[in-house]
This record gives C-alpha cells, structure tokens and sequence, in this order.
C-alpha cells in the first residue's frame, strides 16, 4: 500500500511509536524512525532504540534511517524534515507519536512537569508538522498524510494526568486545523487515539488495583498500527480531520463536536427562566457516564 512512500515517525523507538514505524515500512514505505530515546519522564537519551528499529526494518528487507532529533526543538525538527527530503527525494507521511509522561493530581502539579508535557506532546507536534506543513505547500498536488496521535487521557479527561490530557486534546484540535488549513495542497490531517501495552501504560491503577496491559495479547501494540497504515495511503484521501480509536480488537471512528441540545432565544436575551430550561434540555441529553466515573472499591 505504501510502496515509493518516505515518512516520518516520531517516538519510533519503542512501543507503538516502533510498532507504525515497522508497520509502515512492511506496508512498503521508506522510514525516517525518530526518537531522542528518553526515559518515560523525559530524562536522559539513547540513540539506541532508534537504531535497533531501524536496523529490526532493515534487516527484513525494508528502508529505514535512524534519527535521534529533539522534538521540542524547533530548529532540529526543521532539519529533520530537510534531512530526509534530502536522503530520500520527498516527504509524503508525518507520524507524530513521541510522548513522555509526568503524572500527577492538578491541586499536586508542578509548573515544570505541566510544562514538559505539553512541550513534547503538543510543541513537539507543532513542530514537526510546522516543517512538513511548509514542505508540502511547496510541493502542493501529492497525497500527503499528517496522522498525530492523542489519547482517551484528553478525550475523557483522566484525573491524574492534567498536563498529559490537555497537550493530547490540544493536538486534537490542532489537527482540526491542519485538516482545514492544508487541504488544499493535498494533505489529510487525522488523529488516532490508542490503547495498547506499553512502558506508558503499565501499571495504571484502576481503584486499588493495578494492571499490566502488555499482559493481555490482544493489547499489543501492532494491534494499532493498521488504521495508521491505512492513512498513511493514497486511498485515504477521502478521510480528514477525524479521530480513530484503535486497538483492543476494534479500530472506531470517534464522533466530531456536535449540537446535542439547544435552547433558543428569539430575542437574543435570557430571563431567569433559562436555568429551568437549561436543566430540562440537557440533563438529558447526559446519558452516558464518563469512563473516569466509575466507582471505587
């Protein structure tokens, strides 16, 4: 599906960032696999990592570089894509996975860990897809895919990780932006929310209990990597600013911001009638709990 095909994937050294970077290039495209190697927090750096995917790809009969570039610095990223223009003549795939993760109750946070986050989540995002973005409206008329990732940590707001689900819903909208703004030069712009066994996403509680996702076969990491392949395609171009969730044995299409329930002045101006009203149109229109809602033991 993706033969002739050069992309991007941040975060590619391990989990699902390594899991698209090897799925794409079993799909048949050349791999720029990019990670600085850090730890979960964000501290140190490998280059390790990177070169093991890119060397796992190669060695099965793939094109893959290993690449070692800061997402959160904005001058590395804009070599980055230069570099792989260079290396491989195009850029048609950007795959902003990198994360890291700083956990923490809001009334608990530090402004350091906030800001840490949202730097590489969401600025590193930026970042990259600034660059490409650029390159793509230069050479306008190709099939070009931008596919961010976020997470039902921002999508259904998780208690612990504030820092982490406002950058991941920001790249919501921030790929709702690129999807409008760039379509005219031929790119797509989608998000895809995942859920798979990680180093990220082992040992998160639920109640008092702990669990391991990377225990459960079904919660691998190449369980997500088929609706990103599918993106990545010419024959996605029909899909643009949407969220997928994949993984767990199901890929969904997430519904977009809608009109649920609306109460209407013909005036323009409210008595003290609208909160009665507010409460009788909306309340029911809450159906469902939030995931977070569920009670505690």
């Amino acid at each position: 599906m993706l033969d002739g095909r050069v992309a991007i994937v941040t975060g590619a050294g391990r989990g699902i960032g390594a899991a698209v970077a090897a799925g794409l290039a079993d799909a048949g495209a050349t791999v720029v696999v990019s990670d600085l190697g850090v730890e979960v927090d964000g501290t140190g750096g490998d280059a390790g990592p990177a070169r093991e995917v890119a060397d796992a790809i190669s060695a099965a009969g793939g094109q893959a570089k290993a690449d070692a570039t800061d997402v959160t610095d904005f001058d590395a990223c804009e070599r980055l894509v230069e570099s792989t223009v260079a290396d491989f003549g195009r850029l048609d795939i950007l795959v902003n996975v990198a994360g890291i993760l700083r956990d923490g109750m809001i009334f608990k946070m530090s402004e350091a860990d906030f800001d840490a986050v949202v730097n590489v989540h969401l600025k590193g995002t930026f970042n990259t897809t600034r660059h490409a973005s650029a390159w793509w409206r230069e050479h306008r008329g190709g099939e070009y895919r931008l596919i961010n990732f976020t997470s039902a940590s921002g999508l259904f707001g998780a208690p612990s990780q504030p820092n982490y689900a406002a950058a991941k819903m920001g790249i919501v909208g921030l790929t709702f932006s690129c999807a409008n703004a760039l379509k005219g030069y031929g790119v797509t712009a989608n998000a895809i929310s995942p859920i798979a066994g990680t180093r990220m996403t082992t040992g998160i509680a639920t109640g008092k209990a702990s669990f391991d996702y990377a225990s459960d076969p079904k919660l691998s990491p190449a369980n997500v990597v088929p609706p990103v392949v599918y993106l990545a395609s010419e024959r996605s171009s029909w899909l643009t600013r949407r969220v997928i969730f994949a993984g767990n044995g199901r890929i969904s299409l997430l519904s977009n911001p809608e009109v649920t329930r609306e109460i209407v002045s013909t005036t323009g101006t409210w008595d003290d009638s609208v909160y009665d009203e507010m409460e009788e149109s909306f309340q029911s229109a809450i159906l469902w709990p939030n995931i977070f809602d569920r009670p505690r033991d």
